[in-house]
């Protein structure tokens, strides 16, 4: 397992289209993808659960991937968040 931590740079934070970006990358990976904020764990290939951590700008997030592939599913989560989600 691999325990990180991940920054939300972009300026309107984990709305609807950053969480759905969010979704469609962790789905790719067969590993176990978590988000966690405020002791709540959700999974990040799911849309309900992304949005409903109301990740705002500049909000740390804990970032949990276990799996066969989890320092490739590590890096692409990493990847996203740090380009902002292709926003300013």
């Amino acid at each position: 397992m691999i325990e990180t931590t991940v920054l939300v740079t972009n300026r309107a934070g984990l709305h609807t289209r950053p969480a759905a970006m969010l979704v469609k990358v962790a789905s790719k990976f067969l590993s176990d993808i978590y988000l966690i904020r405020d002791g709540f764990q959700i999974n990040a290939k799911s849309i309900v659960g992304v949005m409903t951590l109301a990740a705002e700008h500049g909000c740390e997030l804990g970032l949990e991937v276990e799996g066969k592939d989890e320092a490739e599913a590590v890096q692409a989560v990493r990847e996203l968040f740090a380009s902002g989600f292709g926003e300013p």
